[in-house]
């Protein structure tokens, strides 16, 4: 006990004493491997995409990796299908040529360096599944108002589960309420039925999340019958006696469905999702409600789910464990069940997981490694991944429980400690490095970083530091005279020195100081302490007439330093995107208010540090009504006047002229400068028309006069009387010309051009240009010229296509402008001086060829490169040796390239070409001609196919060779059928032909045939296109005398009057009778037997009596039925399904929709017939009963 009680003492000391553990050591130093990245411990797979199972690790050198599967070691190499990604452990299997299922496994990765190895955790990789519903035939279900019913679902155990969900036919989620709900295993239960719950489609759904693929159930038709439908058709059969009583279902006191007993138990893990439900029947339909016998329901993690069927506790803790009660409630009375919960728990960290320790020679540490759980776990060390009792012995080590304790540590002592903590419900694996260094220290947070805050607020300036001892930080600011530890500063101890409330003497330069026993290192950074954002006049109430304006102020002061920008907002949404709504420096005006512009306004200020608000309220009434005005525009400002007059400003006010019924919008201020353009108005500025004064910048050296114009919603008004005249006095000019470019116009000078100043840009006479040239590459002094009343200047005498820096700078009698900036230019270019070399071609195919070439040195382009050109043509075709005379095409290829494509070519063709470089001033010389060959290609269709010496059963076929080769023809393929007179082809005969013949006889044909021949050509690449011609073979002699003859005889022609006649006597009586509308013969049959015990029934009100004459559902007459004169079924007679609404609904085998559901189709309805009216029975009354309820 009292060794417990003095290592207790240690680990408090080594505690207080170092704080390394927070330190990043930077990756320039040695360090053991980090795991940065590893997937998660359950990892679940899509199986259509490739596998990566993610392992990254950093250290310093750079660590190796490893792999164990199924704890043995994964030689990755050995396996095709599985790569190693390059600097990282993550692995990635290529399942194109694999089956995922084949890697479902637990993995462990390994990130070794000389300094120590981590693991990761255990992967287990499951493949995702979706698999298909069973197969299976549901009966429709047949029930009685009033009783509880439950719709199975029972979706396929997939991974994850599937997520259930119950639709109709057209994809439409079925309602659910307090009597009709989704149980959590999808089950769908229903209190008590309605006869509006009768459909026959209740189908349930499973989406499978990984593959997002959805399957459904064979859809469940679902009967509700009220006892009057039944006791009214049952009365038939059964002489008036109802097999139901006349009550409805009996009303009744709850009952639960699920779960069942008075009890049940359920444990749930720590920090996961608890999810209790109680689903009951009853009539009238119950109330579920929930308490906790023993405690209160957390008010926070408590959701209520499923109309309060589902109890759902999120974030559960060991506070949650206890009994739970549920009860269902209605008017007849109630029923509990209670259900008692145990809360478990995997391990989870106390005080978080071991972190690294960076310890210098002959310094001390901890590594603890500090969880809990339900049921306690268990706690094991490795090192280097190696169980700790299994590794190499170390005095300065010493393992206590959950704690190792590291005195003394030395060089060389650098390792990965790995704490594994487990029970029944998981485990934590965390690696925690040792690192033994001994380096100075170094500021990490950047130099001379500028820190902004604003007044009254906290100020934090960092100063991250590494060092190993830790270094010592101290601060001082500006002279250094003290340094910065007492009030009202803050030192923490990661080094950073907090100002809890900043003031503007606080602004200033401040250095922090970091110290070890093996140096010191200093930054420097700033702090600017800046004034808050205050809204100073606030927007106001406002109660405005529809049509007129409305105008919020909203001034605003802020630290000039921070740029501010303004933000209105309505209703804290976005404005309307209206151009009624005008956004001004400080005000917001809404023209032509409507009713919808009524609301709440609220101007926003923001700067990169702070923020300021203030609303109000705008309310829109109607107008009061007025009498009819005319409205025109504005009368001319009066009045105007200036003031506040300064160098290069002054003060412009005016008196505004009458509104004639029509508010001013703005004024639009002008000016003239008799100095530079007298007579000439210009539009200066223009400022709202609330406002009557202006503050108007100048430039110097001009002479102003100024005047005013309103403008309301008519138009503008006349100007005002000119001011008096205001001049400036002249200075410097304030810029220089702009556009300023270097290019030549011959191969040996340089044009400087620029955009001159205007006359009122140039402040001041005698404006004139300061011209500065020097090439670039060149260490030389600036040439200058002075020019005036021009905008270029050309230097001769220039190298060819040489870069310069070029400055135009204007100087009037005051001054010369500010130092120009530079501009870059090029002296005139020449064409170039050499050829590419080493000009190749590849053939690519019959007809494309790829060029190459080196290209020319930048020093012989002479110019701004544009491009490559290439120059060919095709000398001859390698079928002729005679010469083809070609024009010669030209491809440009624009830009700095070495390589283009020459399409469109003929195949067997020689052709040559060569390369040529261009710049802006023109083409370079060509270089050596080069000739290649383009391959065979197929050939062309032939020239001719002509039929002669067309005979019986013989024709001849006469051709000529195509007039394009593309190479050396190697024979000819005839293909030819016979065509019918419907168009219709017969067998295809095929002959090959040698190229050296022109003609084939064709025997053995049939007389009187169109045939159809196809005829193409061949080389070593293939066949060409066919040439197609059509002929008929000569008719036999003999047998068009027969057709004649036959054709010809009078008895013949007689025969087909006779049936003509025949026929049209037949359609007469048919039309005759069927006008009559008499019975048929079934019909009358059936009148005179007559069944008194049973007749058949009416479709509409479900009572007997007579057919109906209803053509449609009337024997054919002369068909064969039985004496009752009804059609037999074929199928049993107790089958539900052709009674139902559905049934007939077609599936794939995997469950996925392929087609609506509908009833019998008409075609089984002609076949069946109607229902047999034989005597009646229990089935067969049942049968009836169900075809129309």
């Amino acid at each position: 006990m009292m060794e417990r009680r003095r290592m207790d003492a240690a680990l408090m000391v080594l505690l207080l004493g170092h704080l390394a553990a927070a330190l990043e050591v930077p990756l320039d130093l040695p360090q053991p491997p980090t795991i940065t990245h590893q997937s998660p411990k359950d990892y679940i797979i899509d199986p259509r995409e490739n596998i990566i199972i993610h392992c990254e690790a950093k250290g310093k050198p750079h660590p190796s990796f490893s792999w164990t599967r199924n704890g043995t070691h994964f030689d990755v190499d050995e396996d095709p299908h599985v790569t190693l990604r390059p600097h990282s452990g993550t692995l990635v299997v290529d399942i194109s040529r694999a089956k995922a299922d084949q890697y479902e496994s637990v993995y462990q990765c390994t990130a070794r360096n000389k300094h120590g190895t981590a693991v990761s955790n255990n992967i287990v990789v499951r493949q995702s599944r979706s698999p298909l519903w069973s197969k299976e035939k549901i009966k429709p279900i047949v029930v009685q108002e009033g009783v509880s019913l439950v719709l199975p679902c029972q979706p396929p155990a997939g991974l994850p589960p599937p997520i259930i969900f119950w639709m109709d036919n057209y994809f439409q989620r079925l309602p659910q309420s307090n009597r009709v709900s989704q149980s959590l295993n999808g089950d769908l239960y229903f209190s008590n039925v309605l006869q509006e719950d009768s459909r026959n489609d209740y189908i349930c759904y499973a989406r499978f999340p990984y593959t997002q693929t959805i399957q459904q159930k064979q859809p469940i038709s679902v009967k509700v019958l009220s006892l009057d439908a039944i006791n009214d058709t049952m009365a038939a059969f059964y002489n008036d006696t109802d097999l139901f009583s006349d009550d409805p279902a009996d009303e009744r006191k709850p009952t639960l469905l699920v779960p069942s007993g008075p009890s049940s138990s359920k444990i749930v893990l720590r920090g996961q999702v608890l999810e209790m439900e109680c689903i009951a029947e009853g009539l009238p339909t119950p109330d579920i409600s929930w308490t906790k016998v023993s405690g209160e329901l957390p008010a926070k993690r408590t959701h209520f789910l499923h109309y309060q069927r589902t109890l759902r506790i999120v974030n559960v803790s060991e506070s949650d464990a206890g009994d739970y009660r549920c009860t269902a409630k209605n008017k007849m009375g109630s029923v509990h069940h209670n259900i008692h919960i145990m809360v478990k728990a995997a391990p989870y960290w106390i005080s978080g997981a071991p972190r690294n320790l960076v310890l210098a020679p002959g310094e001390n540490g901890v590594l603890t490694c500090r969880a809990s759980g339900t049921p306690k776990p268990s706690i094991s060390w490795a090192m280097n991944g190696i169980p700790i009792e299994n590794s190499p012995k170390d005095p300065s080590r010493k393992v206590e429980d959950d704690t190792i304790i590291f005195t003394d540590v030395q060089i060389g002592s650098s390792a990965v400690y790995q704490c594994n903590i487990s029970n029944t419900y998981g485990y934590l694996l965390s690696n925690a490095f040792v690192n033994v260094l001994s380096e100075p220290p170094r500021v990490l947070t950047p130099a001379n970083k500028v820190y902004q805050v604003i007044k009254n607020h906290r100020a934090l300036i960092d100063c991250a530091s590494f060092g190993s001892p830790i270094p010592k930080i101290t601060w001082f600011k500006d002279s250094r005279s003290s340094t910065l530890d007492g009030d009202p500063y803050i030192l923490h101890d990661n080094g950073t020195l907090e100002i809890p409330v900043a003031q503007s003497h606080n602004s200033g330069k401040f250095t922090c100081v970091a110290r070890n026993l093996l140096g010191k290192e200093e930054n420097h950074v700033f702090l600017e302490v800046k004034e808050p954002t205050r809204i100073l006049k606030q927007p106001e109430y406002k109660v405005v007439q529809r049509g007129r304006s409305a105008v919020f102020q909203c001034k605003v002061k802020h630290d000039p330093t921070l740029p501010p920008v303004m933000t209105w907002l309505k209703d804290d949404g976005e404005l309307p995107d209206d151009e009624r709504f005008e956004v001004g420096a400080d005000s917001l005006t809404i023209t032509d208010v409507t009713e919808m512009d009524a609301g709440v306004y609220t101007c926003i200020m923001n700067t990169t540090l702070d923020h300021d608000s203030a609303s109000a309220e705008l309310t829109v009434v109607e107008a009061t009504p007025t009498p009819a005005v005319v409205i025109e525009r504005p009368d001319s400002p009066t009045d105007l006047e200036l003031t506040d007059q300064k160098k290069r400003s002054v003060q412009l006010t005016w008196t505004p002229g009458d509104e004639h019924n029509s508010p001013i919008q703005k004024f639009l201020i002008q000016y003239e400068d008799s100095l530079h353009h007298r007579g000439h108005w210009h539009n200066l500025t223009e400022v709202p028309g609330t406002r009557t004064t202006a503050h108007l910048k100048l430039s110097p050296y001009a002479h102003y006069t100024f005047r005013v114009l309103a403008l309301n919603a008519v138009g503008l008004s006349h100007p005002s009387f000119p001011s008096r005249m205001f001049k400036t006095e002249p200075a410097a000019p304030d810029e220089n010309p702009t556009g300023v470019e270097g290019f030549g116009t011959e191969h040996n000078n340089l044009v400087i051009s620029w955009k001159p100043l205007t006359g009122l840009q140039s402040n001041g006479p005698g404006l004139h240009y300061r011209v500065m040239w020097r090439q670039k590459t060149v260490s030389s002094d600036w040439n200058m010229a002075t020019v005036a009343n021009t905008s270029k200047f050309v230097v001769t005498g220039t190298p060819t296509f040489v870069p310069y820096e070029l400055k135009v700078q204007a100087v009037n009698d005051h001054g010369a402008a500010p130092e120009p900036a530079i501009a870059h230019g090029y002296s005139g270019e020449d064409l170039p001086v050499a050829a590419p070399e080493n000009v190749q071609a590849m053939v690519v195919n019959s007809s494309l060829a790829e060029v190459y070439w080196d290209p020319v040195p930048s020093k012989l382009i002479r110019g701004h490169l544009k491009g490559y050109k290439v120059y060919y043509w095709r000398e001859r075709s390698l079928h002729k040796h005679n010469p083809h005379h070609v024009e010669k095409q030209i491809l440009t290829f624009s830009g700095n390239h070495s390589r283009g494509k020459l399409p469109g070519l003929h195949p067997y063709s020689l052709y040559s070409f060569y390369v040529k470089i261009y710049n802006g001033k023109g083409e370079g010389p060509a270089s050596h001609t080069q000739q290649f060959e383009t391959p065979e290609g197929v050939p062309g269709a032939p020239t001719s196919l002509l039929v002669t010496n067309t005979d019986l059963d013989s024709l001849t076929l006469e051709w000529s060779p195509p007039h394009v080769h593309n190479g050396r023809i190697t024979g000819y393929t005839l293909t030819y059928q016979p065509v019918n007179n419907s168009n219709e082809l017969g067998p295809v005969e095929e002959l090959a032909l040698p190229a050296n013949e022109t003609s084939v006889i064709l025997s053995n044909l049939r007389h009187s045939t169109r045939y159809k021949f196809y005829l193409n050509a061949k080389t070593v690449r293939g066949a060409g296109p066919a040439i197609s011609q059509e002929t008929v073979t000569i008719m036999d002699e003999a047998v068009a005398s027969r057709q004649v003859d036959i054709a010809t005889q009078g008895w013949f022609i007689g025969l087909m009057c006779a049936i003509a006649l025949l026929i049209l006597i037949l359609l007469i009586i048919c039309f005759i009778q069927r006008n009559k509308g008499g019975k048929y013969p079934v019909k009358e049959k059936e009148d005179a037997h007559t069944d008194p015990e049973f007749q058949p029934m009416k479709d509409d009100d479900c009572t007997f009596g007579e057919y109906s004459d209803n053509e449609d559902h009337k024997p054919l007459k002369g068909s064969r039925t039985p004496s009752n004169g009804t059609v037999k079924r074929e199928d049993s007679d107790d089958s539900l399904v052709d009674y139902g609404d559905g049934g007939d609904g077609q599936f794939n085998e995997d469950g996925s929709f392929i087609g609506q559901y509908s009833g019998k189709s008409v075609s089984r309805e002609t076949a069946e017939g109607h229902e047999s009216s034989e005597a009646p029975s229990p089935i067969n009354a049942m049968n009836s009963l169900n075809s129309f309820v």
